[in-house]
């Protein structure tokens, strides 16, 4: 009964002893890799142990045996968010690179394309309109310049403007088609007010309105949009982590270093959990960003073919050319008509119209291509970028784990964990704030969202609403877009907008999987049971003297 006791006994001590390191001996190792590896960060030398020491004293790593002491488990935990924090910066620039690529090429060649239309209309009026034009290119010139300041986000009215140059071409023309009498400022301001009943260029007024309105709002929102989802990229990813995420960092890289486990890497799954508890605001990005880059693809199409960006921008001269025809062409009935409504002006001016010379040399015919097209290609590359993407802010935790994570034969069976070596059990959780309930490795309050990744979501929301107008053909103002959301996390917005925001979901009711605990600061450290004797041996000389009784 004795010798049963007693075998008891040393068996549950057995199964209660301590296990040291990775390979469960007893015997405290040395810390010469931690040692050099810790300096090679730049930290200095002092205070580092030579061999494990108890970790009692660690509030993140596993309180085993250790090669760390508290500061340097604290330098590594602030060594862990600067580089973390430097990958999201420099994931965030690789795609800031790319919209910014995308926006220059764009523009550059939407600019050349204006240019070219200006330059082209130049060199064929002065040709073919002669004075009719050299006495009047201001009028052509304002022109350009205010629909190429309507691209660049000026607040300028494109249909206003579109009218004001149908109006004051057609007192220009009227004058110099009747310099044989005295016509003064208050007989053209007559004269244009006329515009709408006598429809002197005919019908190309109406028709280059709706080509340019639908061309240069879509073109300007489609620049805006690369711009504005180039600044969310830029805000989002200078977004400071929490300190859950920092401690869960500092536990799955340099925990295995002060466990003498320099070459353990950790578990693909565990790493995931990580990442996507510590991207959980910056995940719930994903629905607007999707959506923004659908819109932006949507309106690219409509860029190419015989109604896209080339042909009305190049068109522009041809189709004032055939307007001007038009209205020289029927000068006599134009004149009657405008004699009647504003009164017949009194005769004496002196000068030569130049109307006949210029019908003379018939239509003017400009060229409205470029030697290449560029469009079919630019439209095709920028979608390319934009499909790509897509699904940025939710697969940011793979990108970052897929250089760390252990890989190859048995990996599963020998990766780092957060505890030791081992297969790493709880599930990969979903992505964004709501899924994070239950994610183990990560605490996180899913009530308390990040005010910043916020108020980009609401950025998205406006731009891609604005787009949305565009692919309609209605004109939208992108003036101030930077202050549409208050910057200052008061949470103020517009009543229409604040309906349409991300709801705080409410944590889940279901029963959440309760994995088991792990030694560390959300539970009982169990460093007792590392560090002392097993208790049974105290208590086997009292049963030895109860049993002899």
């Amino acid at each position: 009964m004795d010798s049963f006791i007693i075998v008891a006994l040393v068996a549950v001590c057995s199964l209660t002893a301590p296990a040291y390191g990775d390979k469960g001996t007893s015997k405290a190792r040395s810390c010469s890799d931690i040692r050099q590896f810790y300096t090679g960060k730049g930290f200095p030398l002092e205070g580092v142990p030579q061999s494990e020491i108890s970790g009692e004293h660690l509030r993140i790593c596993p309180q085993g045996y250790t090669c760390c002491t508290s500061d340097m488990e604290d330098n590594l935990t602030t060594l862990s968010r600067r580089e973390m924090e430097g990958l999201l910066k420099e994931a965030g620039r690789s795609l800031q690179t790319s919209l910014t690529g995308q926006y220059k090429i764009f523009d550059g060649y939407f600019l050349e394309l204006l240019n070219h239309s200006s330059t082209s209309l130049q060199e064929t009026f002065t040709t073919s309109w002669g004075s009719l034009y050299s006495q009047n290119s201001q009028v052509f010139t304002d022109l350009y310049t205010d629909i190429k300041h309507y691209y660049r986000g000026s607040n300028v009215n494109l249909e206003e403007v579109l009218n004001e140059f149908w109006a004051r071409l057609l007192e220009k023309l009227f004058f110099q088609a009747n310099k044989q009498y005295f016509i003064g400022e208050d007989y053209l301001e007559c004269v244009s007010k006329q515009i709408e009943t006598l429809r002197p260029f005919g019908d190309t007024p109406r028709t280059m309105k709706m080509m340019v309105t639908r061309t240069f709002v879509a073109a300007r929102s489609f620049v805006q949009g690369l711009v504005v989802s180039g600044e969310v990229v830029r805000k989002v990813s200078q977004v400071q982590l929490s300190q859950e995420c920092m401690r869960a960092m500092m536990k799955m890289t340099y925990c295995p270093h002060c466990r003498s486990m320099a070459s353990a890497r950790p578990c693909a799954n565990y790493c995931s959990n990580v990442m996507k508890g510590c991207l959980a605001n910056q995940a719930d990005l994903n629905t607007e960003w999707r959506h923004l880059a659908e819109t932006m693809m949507q309106v690219a199409d409509r860029f190419d073919g015989p109604t896209g960006v080339e042909s009305v921008v190049l068109s522009l001269p041809s189709r004032i050319s055939e307007a001007m025809y038009t209205m020289m062409e029927n000068i006599d009935t134009i004149n009657s008509k405008l004699f009647q409504a504003c009164g017949h002006p009194r005769e004496g001016g002196t000068g030569r119209t130049g109307v006949d010379d210029s019908l003379k040399r018939g239509k003017v015919t400009v060229e409205d291509r470029l030697g290449s097209s560029k469009m079919d290609k630019l439209v095709s590359d920028v979608t390319i970028r934009l499909r790509d993407m897509q699904p940025y802010w939710v697969s940011l935790p793979s990108i970052l784990c897929s250089d760390r994570v252990a890989t190859g034969t048995g990996a599963e069976e020998k990766c780092w964990n957060g505890m030791s070596r081992a297969r790493y059990l709880p599930e990969v959780i979903g992505d964004g704030l709501a899924s994070q309930i239950n994610n183990p490795e990560v605490e996180i309050d899913i009530t308390k969202p990040d005010m910043t990744i916020r108020q980009q979501i609401m950025q998205l929301k406006i731009i891609t609403h604005r787009l949305q107008n565009a692919l309609n053909g209605q004109d939208v103002d992108f003036q101030d877009t930077s202050d549409d959301v208050s910057g200052s996390g008061s949470g103020s917005c517009a009543d229409e907008i604040c309906s349409r925001g991300p709801r705080v979901l409410t944590p889940i009711t279901d029963q959440p999987k309760v994995y088991p605990l792990k030694p560390g600061n959300k539970g009982p450290t169990g460093s007792a049971n590392q560090s002392l004797p097993c208790i049974s041996i105290y208590l086997l000389p009292v049963l030895m003297l109860l049993l002899r009784r």
